[in-house]
């Protein structure tokens, strides 16, 4: 194979790659296609990532055909890299594209002297647990995923925390850069900023208002092909649980998924009691230097990470 970074030439071709690896693992393992309404909906995946850090991409070309055979995206942030969504195509399972790609993002972090890179990974796929596993990852947090298929006239509940939520502005982008230091030990203010500035028309942005600043940040996305709430991180399970109610209620009539921290119990009970379910349960794994969370992480996978 060929490793080389990604041209826009190949925008559509990747969506492909993306949608048939996704698609394929989890319908040969008897669950549903994760992507339904063709490969052009996976485009977002490129004209995400090429907007927030363009460049930041690799593919393994196949040197006979010119075709793909895997691509993955990542993104430098101020204390880490963020690997985002990573695929080898059917026809190439099992062959070491994704140990090459991998390897690819491990030496641009290492020769940059960056200090961690980080991810966000299914834990029901073993052969992706232990390709990071060998290569140096840990897993620091597990999260369950739940979806929610959201009625037409919204969300009825209510929270004491709920008039506390409002969305998010730039102004507000140095706070929410604080906070997630303070619980995360990373901040990513590119991922806030394009958020919330919403040009692509999906995006909403929120945050909670505590008494001495704000208490929590959420970015809904309502692609079709991501309709998931997060990334987001708050102080507090009621912070949390006020900004997955107002996030929730923008999304009337469709079915988001959302990654909860499992050992938030209260949080998770909540969540069952609006009517939520489990899907899948992913890990937070990151290859360096990690602080362990002081408050609540909520991951997602576009933008992706830890």
């Amino acid at each position: 194979m060929r490793l080389r970074p990604m041209t826009p030439d190949d925008r559509f071709e990747v969506a492909e790659l993306i949608y048939a690896s996704i698609n394929v693992w989890y319908q040969t393992r008897g669950k549903p296609a994760i992507f339904v309404g063709g490969p052009h909906v996976t485009e977002v995946f490129y004209d995400v990532y090429n907007d927030l850090e363009p460049g930041c991409t690799v593919v393994a070309e196949n040197p006979r055909s010119g075709r793909l055979m895997g691509s993955c995206f990542y993104h430098p942030r101020k204390h880490h890299v963020s690997l985002g969504i990573m695929n080898v195509h059917p026809n190439y399972f099992g062959q070491g594209v994704s140990t090459a790609l991998l390897k690819h993002i491990i030496d641009y972090t290492e020769s940059r002297g960056i200090p961690a890179l980080r991810l966000t990974s299914s834990a029901l796929n073993l052969d992706s647990f232990s390709l990071y596993n060998r290569h140096g990852f840990v897993p620091r947090c597990a999260y369950q995923d739940m979806f929610l298929k959201v009625p037409a006239e919204g969300m009825a509940q209510t929270l004491p925390d709920s008039e506390c939520v409002r969305p998010a502005t730039t102004d507000d982008i140095d706070a929410i850069a604080a906070l997630e230091q303070e619980i995360s030990g990373i901040t990513r203010e590119q991922d806030y900023r394009y958020c919330i500035a919403n040009r692509a028309g999906y995006w909403q942005a929120f945050v909670c208002e505590g008494p001495s600043g704000i208490d929590g940040f959420l970015i809904s996305c309502a692609h079709p092909a991501m309709t998931m709430v997060g990334p987001g991180f708050a102080r507090s399970d009621s912070a949390t649980a006020a900004l997955l109610l107002r996030a929730l209620d923008g999304q009337r009539c469709r079915t988001p998924v959302f990654l909860i921290p499992v050992e938030r119990d209260r949080l998770v009970h909540q969540l069952y009691k609006w009517g939520a379910r489990n899907c899948e349960l992913h890990f937070c794994q990151v290859r360096g230097q990690f602080q362990p969370f002081r408050g609540v992480n909520l991951p997602s996978f576009l933008p992706e990470t830890g």
